[in-house]
């Protein structure tokens, strides 16, 4: 299976390549008033509002760095599928790819309610590599509340258009 690599700090982590639409590089955001720290904003995507979250910070707490390998990962959210609608996730180093087979990632010990996100882990060469659960980043308030305020934001007259750059 291939998946996508990342870090957030000194910590590796993966999502699974399925998921993957596209990785774009930073791109400016609209603001999404009073959303939770980790929301990065929003932006319009061929058309489509895309709410973006910072994974960094829903993980630590800090903003990701602004860095040439910091991306913006559009994301088929919940899953791939007909009916999945894309999420942005701001993530650092995402420069590199993993082939492993799914079976031999292990439970990482750790079931925090806030950190559903976080799947099984992998030992590697480098360390331990953790999967990002894509379908569970966001619960069902957060998922509603995000989709419907980058919908607003990028229907505003005033709002950002990095879609242009995203084309």
């Amino acid at each position: 299976m291939l998946f996508l690599r990342f870090a957030i700090a000194t910590d590796h982590y993966v999502i699974e390549a399925s998921h993957v639409a596209e990785v774009l590089p930073w791109l400016a955001l609209k603001r999404l008033p009073a959303a939770p720290a980790w929301v990065a904003g929003a932006f319009s995507y061929r058309g489509e509002p895309v709410p973006v979250l910072d994974l960094t910070h829903l993980a630590t707490g800090t903003a990701a760095p602004a860095r040439r390998s910091t991306r913006l990962v559009l994301v088929h959210y919940p899953e791939p599928g007909p009916h999945a609608r894309r999420l942005g996730v701001l993530v650092e180093r995402a420069t590199d790819t993993l082939r492993a087979d799914a079976q031999a990632f292990r439970a990482s010990g750790v079931d925090l309610p806030e950190g559903r996100y976080l799947g099984p882990v992998l030992d590697t060469e480098e360390g331990l590599v953790q999967w990002v659960r894509v379908d569970q980043l966001l619960t069902d308030e957060a998922r509603a509340l995000l989709f419907d305020a980058a919908r607003d934001a990028c229907d505003a007259p005033e709002h950002d258009t990095p879609s242009e750059a995203a084309s």
